[in-house]
């Protein structure tokens, strides 16, 4: 797999572009804002996109969403228990003083355990609910690889004070769903360095056995 992970604006959300090597067809997740350097990522690895994931709805990781889905008309893909927040996005913006930039509607609402292809590379959406109702995570078996979102850091996890924010749930989504996963899962998270899963069943201190 190809991929590239990097920081954009506002917040440092980790946007990654995931490719097929062979086909050269790719997927965007989470572009928060700078669609300029996304595209400009994407051209330079001579890829084409075919999708654009969110891992959940908070503003910071969709700000280039709209300007992306103009230049390559791949489709915007969210959970349906996150459509509520998607709604709001002006007003999380105005709460953290971030100017507002208009995006278009998901074009498909993703469902638990639904099949991710791209080319010959394929994957799976999980549904990890806390950070938000609708949080997914992007499983990559093959590759040994998970993109968190919000749901999982290293050493921590994604806050539960946010619109429908749950502590309970977010602790579940981790313990059943990714502590489940291959203990040499390389995680992508939403913010900060990378980790692996195996690191955190022995280490975060934020899950309880």
């Amino acid at each position: 797999m190809i991929r590239k992970t990097f920081v954009v604006p506002p917040l440092g959300c980790n946007c990654s572009i995931l490719g097929d090597p062979a086909t050269k067809q790719a997927i965007v997740v989470d572009p928060g804002g700078d669609a300029k350097s996304i595209l400009e990522e994407v051209q330079r690895l001579g890829l084409t996109v075919v999708g654009i994931y969110h891992t959940h709805a908070h503003f910071d990781h969709f700000l280039a969403s709209g300007e992306i889905r103009a230049a390559t008309q791949a489709p915007l893909g969210l959970h349906e228990a996150d459509l509520e927040l998607w709604k709001i996005l002006e007003v999380q913006c105005r709460m953290f003083g971030v100017p507002f930039v208009q995006a278009p509607d998901p074009d498909h609402c993703m469902r638990d355990e639904e099949a991710l292809s791209f080319g010959k590379v394929t994957g799976q959406a999980l549904h990890t609910p806390g950070h938000t109702p609708g949080s997914m995570c992007f499983h990559f078996p093959e590759d040994h690889l998970l993109l968190s979102g919000d749901t999982l850091f290293r050493g921590g996890i994604g806050r539960t004070d946010l619109w429908g924010g749950d502590s309970r749930a977010i602790e579940e989504s981790i313990r059943e769903r990714l502590f489940s996963l291959d203990e040499t899962t390389t995680v992508i998270t939403g913010h900060g360095a990378e980790t692996q899963i195996g690191f955190e069943q022995q280490c975060n201190p934020f899950v309880s056995d």
